[in-house]
């Protein structure tokens, strides 16, 4: 396993980050991954070198499991060995029905939040605490300084943001210059080989202030993996695939640019004798403007071993090149993704 700092922060993390989010998570009325099997997981990513792992409070069903069976495994290891990343944002179940102030990044939530995920995780801080979201109803600034205190209180070492609009990003970190306020340190939003146009601004703002990019879904859900097959009625997907399980799959990851990527990530995967997993993952670690660690989140021990792989593959710059370029057709448009 090769290391790398975190965006500008002095916190040393793996080169691929190990995600949790199907901890518990039940889908089509299947549990994607067990306690037992998500125990053997996190032994695996260990046991690789991984040291970065990355979760949320509503992860499983019920919310926390994910963050429960992550802290019931750590509880037999040394917590300063791992950085550990959680969210707040969205309703949590675990009391119930929520309320009005059960959701969203007010200062009540995010107080009551953080305290419920140490809990669950066995820890006393978090290194990185993201918003899962943008909340349009709160002030940013209230949502600073409350993440702010929790920065100075040590409860949490660097703040993360996941999926919104590059500008609400670029109001955030102004806020937090002009206010003196603790800022995003690292992002997470969807980002791969066939969706970084979507993202360009936000990726844009990321590589100007030097933020860390940890994508999900950096697989497309699978899909660049090469195991789904075209045809003309639509995708073959493999038994118990997302592709099979989620019937947003097709709409969400499946387009003509996808396909157009995925062959020509087939394509490299031949020539440096490597598998399209390894090199849709070596893609992202060899962004040259931030710096860019995937959160993988395989299903099984050996999925996980082909995805750690990819921290031994070489690309060329003609290589990157074309995958690039793949998005592309010959007049240069880009190839369509779902109603485009």
């Amino acid at each position: 396993m090769e290391y790398t700092k975190l965006g500008s922060t002095g916190t040393t993390v793996s080169q691929l980050c190990f995600g949790t989010w199907r901890f518990g998570r039940e889908t089509g009325g299947q549990t994607e991954t067990t306690k037992d099997e998500a125990h053997d997981l996190l032994d695996a990513a260990a046991e690789s070198g991984i040291n970065f792992i990355d979760t949320a409070n509503v992860y499983g069903n019920p919310n926390g499991t994910s963050e429960e069976w992550i802290g019931e495994w750590l509880d037999e290891r040394d917590r300063e060995d791992y950085v550990l990343a959680s969210k707040v944002y969205f309703p949590f179940d675990g009391w119930g029905e929520p309320g009005p102030n059960d959701s969203g990044l007010g200062r009540k939530h995010i107080r009551a939040q953080i305290e419920g995920t140490l809990d669950r995780l066995g820890t006393d801080y978090l290194d990185v605490y993201y918003i899962h979201r943008w909340d349009d109803e709160t002030p940013i600034e209230e949502t600073l300084r409350t993440l702010t205190e929790l920065v100075r209180e040590g409860k949490v070492n660097h703040l993360g943001a996941s999926t919104m609009a590059g500008w609400k990003l670029t109001k955030a970190l102004w806020k937090s210059d002009v206010e003196d306020l603790e800022r995003f340190d690292v992002t997470q939003p969807l980002f791969h080989a066939a969706y970084r146009d979507d993202v360009v601004d936000y990726l844009d703002v990321c590589a100007d202030q030097d933020l860390a990019v940890c994508p999900y879904s950096p697989l497309a859900g699978g899909f660049l993996t090469g195991k789904y097959e075209r045809t003309e009625d639509g995708v073959v997907a493999p038994d118990d695939s997302r592709g099979e399980i989620d019937p947003n799959f097709d709409d969400y990851y499946v387009s003509e640019r996808g396909w157009e990527v995925l062959d020509e990530i087939r394509a490299v995967a031949d020539e440096v004798d490597a598998t399209p997993a390894q090199v849709s993952l070596r893609w992202l670690i060899d962004q040259s403007k931030f710096t860019c660690v995937p959160i993988v989140g395989a299903r099984t021990p050996d999925q996980l071993e082909e995805n750690v792989g990819a921290v031994d593959v070489d690309l060329s710059e003609d290589q990157h090149a074309r995958i690039s370029e793949a998005r592309y057709d010959e007049e240069g448009r880009r190839w369509g993704h779902r109603d485009e």
